[in-house]
């Protein structure tokens, strides 16, 4: 092959890849590649469900917490001067 049909070759391979880039970079592009990353992170997540006795133990807890809670007084509230 002579330089000139090397060169040719050359030359349509680019223009064909800029004619069906707009398709390909949505597989091969920043944005396919973010989203096969995420993909693979999400892959390795499990979901841990808890048991509902578990659940009924922390409402109670958390209630628990919030009756304890000190409350102010409405005038104990407003700023001193």
């Amino acid at each position: 092959m002579g330089w000139i049909a090397i060169g040719l070759l050359v030359a349509t391979v680019l223009i064909l890849l800029g004619a069906e880039w707009p398709r390909l970079s949505g597989r091969v592009g920043a944005d396919a590649w973010a989203e096969r990353s995420r993909r693979r992170r999400k892959e390795k997540l499990t979901l841990i469900r808890g048991d509902e006795a578990e659940d009924d133990d922390f409402v109670k807890s958390v209630e628990r917490d919030l009756a304890d809670l000190p409350v102010l007084d409405e005038h104990e509230d407003r700023p001193r001067r």
